[in-house]
């Protein structure tokens, strides 16, 4: 890629999360993201395909990051301690982009996208570990309960004292003889 694709495709992001810090997916027009990017509707077709092309390929880039603080090469997270501790350090480390790319009706993206990765990830290492339904299920409610803990009550409570009751619920879910 060269130095101007970079400079456009740079511009067209930064213009698109701008709109989108204001506006919901559905009402951005490529007219209004041109405008604001400063280039021809023609040059955004040359990148993508249409709003949601590029609102996808952004997710894709936050929530890859996402799974990349989360799992360790060739290391099955099995320890549900370390799996929270490690899903809040990668949201938290995201957060200005996955408020503007995930809310609306893009809320639910996110920890189903994140939860598909890492069960892909754990069972790609250990195929076994597919058959084990308490795994599958812990997994999901690991996940999916700690992303939507943290959104619903991070500003409430702060950032620290959800990440403890995580914590805790964690230890309890360790314990469990299912």
């Amino acid at each position: 890629m060269d130095l101007r694709e970079k400079k456009t495709k740079r511009a067209i992001r930064d213009a698109f999360l701008q709109i989108r810090s204001r506006k919901p997916l559905e009402r951005i027009t490529i007219k209004e993201l041109a405008e604001t990017a400063e280039i021809s509707k023609a040059t955004f077709y040359l990148h993508y395909r249409d709003i949601y092309d590029l609102s996808q390929q952004l997710q894709n880039e936050v929530i890859q990051d996402v799974l990349n603080g989360v799992i360790q090469e060739n290391k099955v997270i099995l320890n549900v301690e370390q799996l929270t501790k490690r899903l809040y350090d990668s949201f938290y480390s995201h957060q200005n982009l996955i408020d503007i790319l995930f809310s609306g009706t893009q809320a639910a993206v996110l920890p189903i996208r994140i939860e598909q990765g890492i069960k892909e990830h754990i069972f790609n290492i250990d195929p076994e570990a597919q058959k084990d339904a308490k795994l599958r299920v812990l997994l999901t409610y690991q996940i999916q309960g700690s992303y939507y803990a943290y959104t619903q009550n991070r500003k409430e409570l702060g950032d620290e004292q959800v990440l403890d009751i995580l914590d805790k619920v964690s230890f309890h879910m360790r314990t469990l003889n299912l």
